[in-house]
């Protein structure tokens, strides 16, 4: 598979990874509201760390070349 960069990919992975960070950081007032409080702060941090990493990937147009991987690995094909 060859790497082909897309500015389309690379802005939807900056946004992805901003959404990430904005989890990341007011992950204490989104555990209050939304999950159940204190016991889940490390939880929505986690998945903030989690949307960051992801939207890394997508801005780097890695996504396509693991998910590929991933799909051969399942169905056993090159």
């Amino acid at each position: 598979m060859d790497f082909t960069f897309d500015f389309g990919w690379m802005a939807g992975g900056i946004v992805i990874a901003a959404a990430g960070v904005a989890i990341v950081f007011f992950h204490r007032q989104i555990a209050e509201n939304l999950a159940n409080g204190v016991s889940s702060y490390d939880h929505v941090k986690l998945f903030g760390v989690i949307t960051i990493v992801v939207g890394l990937l997508v801005t780097m147009n890695l996504h396509t070349f693991i998910l590929t991987l991933i799909v051969n690995m399942i169905r056993g094909g090159n």
